[in-house]
């Protein structure tokens, strides 16, 4: 990719050291095009706050290089292109809302005349134009969320970094940011969301990365990471048990349990017979069978597994030490 909007090479962060140390990211290697939405995927502790910190210089590397902008990270040029949307943030709540984004705006550096026009239009934007001089903390979580995205655009960043930005929110709530965001590529802004709702990122961003134990183990496009896969979905009566999920795998690459019978992904369609077949001959009566594509959460838990178990896959494919890192405000504009 020539000129990504962010990039990470050889990223390497280690805390402690000796017998203590923590690797939290290891030889993590990424690219983002400008003007996408980037999904960063893996469970607690996978790495993905420790490298959102890292890409905003909150966090060091122990090695490897990282660029905003092609501009290095360590440089404090690097952030003023930059708005950033922290996990759990606080503000202050005995603002309203209008004045708060004021606050930052000021402090990202933005002229009076300018935040004059600017925060209208942010307000208006996220849907809180009404909501202008009410206290923050008489907003609810989305509309905090929202206000946080607004925050995060005080200053008209070119790059924005989102730590789960819906988590918590309602139905609602959360459709309405999803806009927030899709609008806000429209105008060519780079997204790079850092989550762990699968759904989210399944219907927003255009690339996914999976981090496991601090590797990127799998990434590329949703459609990319998806295909390929000869998966069935059968009712049976009865349902599957475990006994007959170890004989299935005998045929099958996997089979899971599911309500009301199992799913198997197959080395090829004729090795459904065969699943068939097992299953008769164990008296079991199969009342339906449909292909199904894999899910984003299916590939989420099959690069789970195979991270926890082995070297991390090609590329078609510890934050918790750093939970207590709070920046001096959420934009890091400065």
């Amino acid at each position: 990719m020539s000129n990504p909007a962010i990039a990470v090479e050889d990223l390497h962060k280690t805390y402690g050291s000796g017998s203590r140390a923590v690797v939290a990211l290891e030889a993590v290697n990424l690219a983002v095009a400008a003007g996408e939405i980037y999904g960063l995927l893996g469970c607690n502790g996978a790495g993905k706050t420790t490298l959102v910190k890292i890409l905003l210089d909150i966090v060091r590397p122990t090695r490897g290089r990282t660029t905003v902008l092609g501009v290095s990270t360590r440089s404090a040029a690097a952030r003023r292109p930059v708005g950033y949307l922290p996990e759990d943030h606080r503000f202050p709540d005995y603002r309203s809302g209008a004045g708060l984004l004021d606050y930052y705006a000021a402090l990202s550096g933005v002229n009076a005349q300018t935040r004059r026009k600017r925060i209208p239009e942010l307000l208006k934007l996220t849907g809180l134009a009404d909501a202008a001089q009410r206290k923050v903390r008489t907003y609810s979580k989305g509309m905090k969320q929202r206000l946080g995205v607004a925050q995060a655009l005080v200053h008209e960043p070119r790059v924005l970094f989102l730590d789960e930005p819906t988590d918590g929110v309602d139905p609602v709530g959360r459709a309405h940011i999803r806009d927030i965001l899709r609008q806000l590529k429209g105008q060519g802004m780079t997204i790079f969301l850092n989550s762990h709702l699968l759904s989210e990122v399944e219907r927003l961003c255009d690339r996914v990365g999976i981090l496991e134990k601090g590797k990127l183990v799998r990434e590329g496009t949703l459609e990319a990471l998806t295909r390929g896969a000869i998966l069935f979905a059968l009712t049976t009566v009865p349902p599957l048990d475990e006994a007959l999920r170890q004989a299935l795998l005998e045929i099958a690459v996997s089979a899971r349990q599911v309500a009301g019978g199992c799913e198997v992904e197959l080395r090829s369609d004729a090795d459904l017979d065969r699943v068939i077949d097992l299953l008769r001959a164990r008296g079991v009566s199969i009342r339906s069978v449909a292909s199904k594509r894999l899910s984003l959460e299916d590939v989420f838990l099959q690069a789970v597994d195979k991270g926890a178990g082995g070297p991390a896959v090609h590329h078609e494919a510890h934050e918790d030490h750093e939970k207590g890192t709070t920046p001096p405000s959420p934009s890091s504009s400065s």
